[in-house]
């Protein structure tokens, strides 16, 4: 196999600040560590990933340090890095409940094979760069004027797609606070599951009275009598987030929403973000690309599958004080992948 044998790995922690505090309905963070994952070839060549764990899903920075040297010995044993399916049963023999990762070392394998072909990642699967759409951008909870003021903030930058994260006991007046300051923009909105569904049903009124183009997990991760219910009322599509956390789990919300959350680092890597995708539009619904707060080197691993999606949410490097890795550009809300001459784009800076 010679030069496009893989030689060598390596694994860095890196510590993130975000550039303000970050405020869903669990919780607030100022601060996430990434690892960045390095596979490197017999030319040299090195694909870059990153894992972003979130503790909803059972990971945290000390679970993944601890499982990566294994992953990536695996990754150097199969020595191919276009052996995806191989690589794949690998890594979840070892690491099944690991999502992130298992995603970090899945976007770097991912990366390095398509700069072996010497092209960018999104020709593997045949993907057209002009199909991509928007990414959102998000406001997290505060009180009615900041979170006005961040939508101002984005909307100045040049981002017309805002995620509005709810979850609070004044959730109509933070969001009519929003809507005021960003007439124009399309607005998502994120209950992170922390409604009822009756409480979500009696919110869907002033919700359409503020123009919501979409409502993201409005009830619990588990009810999906729930959902389905408030999907029948929504005069806007219902997303499954919580409640989709890979393909398996699609067929179970199919009948109760209209699209599903596709995050790598919930699903685990590349190819099970596909297949998730896949199997949501075999069973006719749309899908949304999202992030956990993470690095350019994993989000420009998801941009590359953006055009099977009919929504992005893949700004979680845009919420850092300071990205270590620069992807594929996201400025004004384009996922610039057409411009990505070969890998995901990623790098260090």
């Amino acid at each position: 196999m010679g030069d496009t044998q893989i030689t060598s790995t390596a694994v860095e922690a890196v510590t993130l600040e975000l550039d303000r505090s970050f405020t869903i309905s669990r919780g607030s963070t100022s601060q996430a560590t990434n690892h960045l994952v390095t596979v490197t070839d017999g030319a040299g060549r090195t694909g870059l990933g990153g894992a972003a764990p979130s503790a909803y899903y059972g990971e945290d920075a000390e679970s993944v340090e601890a499982v990566l040297p294994e992953l990536l010995s695996a990754v150097e044993t199969v020595g191919d890095p276009a052996a995806g399916g191989q690589i794949e049963r690998r890594l979840s023999e070892i690491a099944p409940d690991q999502a992130a990762a298992r995603a970090a070392v899945s976007v770097a394998v991912h990366d390095l094979a398509a700069r072996q072909r010497g092209e960018p990642l999104y020709r593997h699967w045949g993907l057209d760069p002009g199909r991509v759409p928007p990414t959102s951008v998000t406001v997290g909870i505060d009180d009615p004027e900041p979170m006005a003021e961040r939508a101002r903030e984005w909307v100045a930058a040049g981002y017309h797609a805002l995620k509005v994260k709810l979850g609070t006991e004044n959730d109509r007046a933070r969001l009519a606070a929003v809507r005021e300051a960003a007439p124009a923009a399309s607005i998502r909105v994120d209950a992170n599951g922390d409604w009822s569904a009756d409480r979500a049903v009696e919110a869907l009124s002033w919700l359409a009275d503020l123009d919501v183009e979409l409502l993201e997990q409005p009830v619990p991760a588990d009810d999906h009598a729930g959902l389905a219910r408030v999907t029948a009322a929504a005069p806007m599509p219902v997303a499954a987030d919580e409640s989709c956390v890979t393909a398996r789990d699609v067929p179970a919300v199919a009948d109760a929403v209209d699209v599903v959350v596709v995050k790598l680092m919930k699903c685990g890597g590349l190819r099970p973000a596909h297949r998730q995708m896949e199997v949501a539009r075999a069973h006719g619904l749309d899908a949304m690309l999202g992030c956990m707060v993470e690095t350019g080197a994993s989000i420009a691993g998801a941009a590359h599958l953006s055009p099977l999606a009919a929504y992005a949410d893949l700004d979680g490097a845009l919420l850092l004080a300071a990205d270590p890795c620069v992807g594929p550009s996201l400025e004004g809300g384009h996922i610039d992948i057409a411009s990505v001459e070969v890998g995901t784009g990623a790098r260090r800076r």
